[in-house]
Protein backbone atom coordinates (compact mmCIF):
# COMPACT_ATOMS: atom_id res chain seq x y z
CA UNK A 1 0.00 0.00 0.00
CA UNK A 2 1.53 3.62 -0.63
CA UNK A 3 0.87 6.77 1.77
CA UNK A 4 -2.47 7.86 2.98
CA UNK A 5 -1.60 11.71 3.68
CA UNK A 6 -2.99 13.10 6.70
CA UNK A 7 -0.95 16.87 6.78
CA UNK A 8 -3.33 19.75 4.49
CA UNK A 9 -1.27 22.07 2.60
CA UNK A 10 -1.09 25.89 3.01
CA UNK A 11 -2.22 26.86 -0.24
CA UNK A 12 -3.29 24.19 -3.60
CA UNK A 13 -3.98 25.02 -7.19
CA UNK A 14 -6.04 22.92 -8.97
CA UNK A 15 -5.84 22.53 -12.59
CA UNK A 16 -8.12 20.67 -14.84
CA UNK A 17 -9.41 20.98 -18.65
CA UNK A 18 -12.78 20.62 -18.09
CA UNK A 19 -15.58 22.88 -15.44
CA UNK A 20 -17.11 19.35 -14.22
CA UNK A 21 -13.23 18.06 -14.03
CA UNK A 22 -11.98 19.05 -10.53
CA UNK A 23 -14.87 17.86 -8.50
CA UNK A 24 -14.96 14.64 -10.26
CA UNK A 25 -11.37 14.14 -9.87
CA UNK A 26 -10.63 15.49 -6.70
CA UNK A 27 -13.46 17.08 -5.12
CA UNK A 28 -13.15 15.16 -2.14
CA UNK A 29 -9.72 16.58 -0.69
CA UNK A 30 -10.49 19.84 -2.22
CA UNK A 31 -13.23 20.17 0.27
CA UNK A 32 -11.23 18.12 3.11
CA UNK A 33 -8.48 20.38 2.59
CA UNK A 34 -10.85 23.87 2.32
CA UNK A 35 -12.17 22.76 5.68
CA UNK A 36 -8.83 22.26 6.74
CA UNK A 37 -7.77 25.87 6.09
CA UNK A 38 -6.13 25.64 2.78
CA UNK A 39 -6.65 28.44 0.04
CA UNK A 40 -7.92 26.21 -2.93
CA UNK A 41 -8.21 27.98 -6.29
CA UNK A 42 -9.10 25.95 -9.23
CA UNK A 43 -7.93 26.51 -12.37
CA UNK A 44 -10.15 25.62 -15.71
CA UNK A 45 -8.70 25.63 -19.31
CA UNK A 46 -11.55 24.69 -21.39
CA UNK A 47 -15.02 26.81 -21.04
CA UNK A 48 -16.77 23.31 -21.74
CA UNK A 49 -18.34 24.77 -24.97
CA UNK A 50 -18.49 21.20 -26.35
CA UNK A 51 -20.12 19.38 -23.19
CA UNK A 52 -23.39 18.74 -24.88
CA UNK A 53 -24.16 15.77 -27.75
CA UNK A 54 -27.62 18.37 -28.80
CA UNK A 55 -26.69 19.63 -32.23
CA UNK A 56 -28.69 22.32 -32.04
CA UNK A 57 -27.23 23.66 -28.17
CA UNK A 58 -26.03 27.03 -28.52
CA UNK A 59 -22.75 26.84 -27.08
CA UNK A 60 -22.81 29.98 -25.54
CA UNK A 61 -25.60 29.74 -23.36
CA UNK A 62 -24.01 26.14 -22.65
CA UNK A 63 -20.39 27.92 -21.48
CA UNK A 64 -22.77 30.14 -19.18
CA UNK A 65 -24.79 27.71 -17.36
CA UNK A 66 -21.54 25.54 -16.86
CA UNK A 67 -19.79 28.84 -15.45
CA UNK A 68 -22.59 29.11 -13.13
CA UNK A 69 -22.61 25.84 -12.09
CA UNK A 70 -18.68 25.93 -11.21
CA UNK A 71 -19.45 28.78 -8.90
CA UNK A 72 -22.53 26.92 -7.32
CA UNK A 73 -20.06 23.87 -6.89
CA UNK A 74 -16.86 25.59 -5.45
CA UNK A 75 -19.10 27.32 -3.08
CA UNK A 76 -19.65 23.98 -1.93
CA UNK A 77 -16.09 22.47 -1.67
CA UNK A 78 -14.94 26.05 -0.44
CA UNK A 79 -12.98 27.19 -3.56
CA UNK A 80 -11.50 30.47 -2.83
CA UNK A 81 -11.60 31.34 -6.34
CA UNK A 82 -11.74 29.96 -9.96
CA UNK A 83 -9.09 31.02 -12.77
CA UNK A 84 -10.69 30.23 -16.33
CA UNK A 85 -8.37 30.23 -19.12
CA UNK A 86 -10.97 30.20 -21.98
CA UNK A 87 -9.37 27.87 -24.01
CA UNK A 88 -12.48 25.97 -26.47
CA UNK A 89 -13.09 22.68 -25.84
CA UNK A 90 -10.57 19.89 -27.82
CA UNK A 91 -8.03 22.72 -28.56
CA UNK A 92 -5.87 22.86 -25.84
CA UNK A 93 -2.50 22.05 -26.56
CA UNK A 94 0.37 21.09 -24.04
CA UNK A 95 2.33 23.77 -25.62
CA UNK A 96 4.59 27.27 -25.23
CA UNK A 97 1.06 29.22 -24.92
CA UNK A 98 -0.78 26.76 -22.18
CA UNK A 99 2.94 26.58 -20.25
CA UNK A 100 3.01 30.15 -19.82
CA UNK A 101 -0.04 30.96 -18.88
CA UNK A 102 0.10 27.78 -16.23
CA UNK A 103 3.55 29.22 -14.98
CA UNK A 104 2.31 32.85 -14.37
CA UNK A 105 -0.57 31.82 -12.99
CA UNK A 106 1.59 29.70 -10.54
CA UNK A 107 4.30 32.39 -9.70
CA UNK A 108 0.77 34.42 -9.15
CA UNK A 109 -0.32 31.95 -6.51
CA UNK A 110 2.67 30.57 -5.19
CA UNK A 111 0.84 27.56 -3.70
CA UNK A 112 2.73 24.54 -2.26
CA UNK A 113 0.82 21.97 -3.57
CA UNK A 114 -0.73 21.49 -7.77
CA UNK A 115 -3.61 18.83 -8.32
CA UNK A 116 -3.74 17.82 -12.01
CA UNK A 117 -4.78 14.74 -14.04
CA UNK A 118 -2.17 11.87 -14.93
CA UNK A 119 -1.19 12.43 -18.52
CA UNK A 120 -0.16 8.83 -19.18
CA UNK A 121 -3.28 7.38 -18.21
CA UNK A 122 -5.02 6.61 -21.38
CA UNK A 123 -7.05 3.53 -21.63
CA UNK A 124 -9.24 2.58 -18.66
CA UNK A 125 -10.46 -0.98 -19.52
CA UNK A 126 -12.42 -1.32 -23.24
CA UNK A 127 -14.74 1.03 -22.31
CA UNK A 128 -12.79 5.01 -21.97
CA UNK A 129 -10.34 6.62 -23.34
CA UNK A 130 -9.14 9.60 -21.32
CA UNK A 131 -10.14 13.09 -23.12
CA UNK A 132 -6.88 14.36 -24.81
CA UNK A 133 -8.20 17.68 -23.15
CA UNK A 134 -7.32 15.98 -19.69
CA UNK A 135 -3.98 14.40 -21.10
CA UNK A 136 -2.76 17.97 -22.19
CA UNK A 137 -3.43 19.47 -19.50
CA UNK A 138 -1.61 16.83 -17.35
CA UNK A 139 1.46 17.35 -19.26
CA UNK A 140 1.16 21.13 -19.40
CA UNK A 141 1.02 21.01 -16.11
CA UNK A 142 3.97 19.14 -15.12
CA UNK A 143 5.66 21.25 -17.97
CA UNK A 144 4.73 24.46 -15.94
CA UNK A 145 5.57 23.18 -12.21
CA UNK A 146 9.15 21.07 -12.68
CA UNK A 147 10.72 23.22 -13.70
CA UNK A 148 9.52 26.17 -15.36
CA UNK A 149 7.36 27.94 -12.57
CA UNK A 150 10.84 27.70 -10.39
CA UNK A 151 13.46 28.73 -12.44
CA UNK A 152 13.32 32.04 -13.41
CA UNK A 153 15.20 31.72 -17.32
CA UNK A 154 11.67 30.05 -17.85
CA UNK A 155 9.15 33.20 -18.91
CA UNK A 156 11.40 35.84 -17.21
CA UNK A 157 8.16 37.73 -17.83
CA UNK A 158 6.33 35.58 -16.13
CA UNK A 159 6.58 37.17 -12.28
CA UNK A 160 9.19 36.01 -9.39
CA UNK A 161 10.18 32.26 -9.67
CA UNK A 162 7.75 30.13 -7.52
CA UNK A 163 9.07 26.38 -6.23
CA UNK A 164 5.91 23.97 -6.23
CA UNK A 165 6.71 21.28 -3.44
CA UNK A 166 4.04 18.54 -4.11
CA UNK A 167 2.31 17.34 -6.98
CA UNK A 168 -0.80 15.08 -6.66
CA UNK A 169 -1.70 13.29 -10.08
CA UNK A 170 -5.84 12.20 -10.39
CA UNK A 171 -7.05 9.61 -12.71
CA UNK A 172 -3.71 7.71 -12.22
CA UNK A 173 -3.82 3.94 -13.29
CA UNK A 174 -0.54 4.11 -10.69
CA UNK A 175 -1.84 5.59 -7.39
CA UNK A 176 0.69 5.42 -4.24
CA UNK A 177 -1.00 8.26 -2.36
CA UNK A 178 -4.10 8.31 -0.87
CA UNK A 179 -6.59 11.21 0.78
CA UNK A 180 -9.29 10.26 3.64
CA UNK A 181 -12.20 11.90 1.96
CA UNK A 182 -14.75 10.46 4.75
CA UNK A 183 -15.84 13.24 6.22
CA UNK A 184 -15.97 15.27 2.65
CA UNK A 185 -17.65 12.36 0.01
CA UNK A 186 -20.83 13.65 0.78
CA UNK A 187 -19.89 17.28 -0.51
CA UNK A 188 -18.33 15.85 -3.21
CA UNK A 189 -21.20 14.17 -4.46
CA UNK A 190 -23.05 17.35 -3.74
CA UNK A 191 -20.75 19.43 -5.70
CA UNK A 192 -20.93 17.13 -8.66
CA UNK A 193 -24.43 17.07 -8.74
CA UNK A 194 -24.26 21.16 -9.50
CA UNK A 195 -23.28 20.05 -12.91
CA UNK A 196 -26.61 19.53 -14.44
CA UNK A 197 -25.56 19.55 -17.90
CA UNK A 198 -23.61 16.94 -17.10
CA UNK A 199 -25.17 14.75 -15.24
CA UNK A 200 -28.55 15.61 -16.00
CA UNK A 201 -31.11 15.98 -12.63
CA UNK A 202 -29.22 13.47 -10.34
CA UNK A 203 -30.66 11.64 -7.10
CA UNK A 204 -29.66 8.52 -5.50
CA UNK A 205 -27.98 7.51 -8.32
CA UNK A 206 -24.97 10.00 -8.40
CA UNK A 207 -24.28 9.77 -5.09
CA UNK A 208 -24.46 5.78 -5.16
CA UNK A 209 -22.01 6.06 -7.91
CA UNK A 210 -19.78 8.38 -6.00
CA UNK A 211 -19.34 6.72 -2.94
CA UNK A 212 -18.56 3.48 -4.74
CA UNK A 213 -15.69 4.47 -6.13
CA UNK A 214 -14.21 6.20 -3.15
CA UNK A 215 -14.63 2.98 -1.24
CA UNK A 216 -12.93 1.56 -3.83
CA UNK A 217 -10.13 3.55 -3.53
CA UNK A 218 -10.39 3.46 0.60
CA UNK A 219 -9.82 -0.25 0.70
CA UNK A 220 -6.52 0.32 -1.14
CA UNK A 221 -5.97 3.41 1.43
CA UNK A 222 -7.79 1.42 4.64
CA UNK A 223 -10.18 4.06 5.23
CA UNK A 224 -13.96 4.25 4.73
CA UNK A 225 -13.33 6.91 1.43
CA UNK A 226 -10.53 7.76 -0.57
CA UNK A 227 -9.02 9.56 -3.36
CA UNK A 228 -5.73 8.35 -5.07
CA UNK A 229 -3.16 10.07 -6.47
CA UNK A 230 -0.06 9.62 -8.04
CA UNK A 231 2.48 11.57 -5.58
CA UNK A 232 5.52 13.52 -6.38
CA UNK A 233 7.56 15.54 -4.11
CA UNK A 234 9.20 18.07 -6.15
CA UNK A 235 11.06 20.23 -2.68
Amino acid sequence: MGELIEAAPGTVLAIYAHPDDPDVAAGGALARWSSAGASVHVCICADGDKGSADPSADTGKLVESRRAEVAAAGELLGVAEHHWLGFADGELEPGAELVARLVALVRHLRPDTVVAPDPTAVFFGQHYVNHRDHRAVGWATLDAVAPAAGNPHYFPDAGPPHRVETLYLSGTLEPDAWIDVSTTINTKAAAIACHETQVGESDEWLRTAVRQRAEDAGREAGVPFAEGFRLIRLA
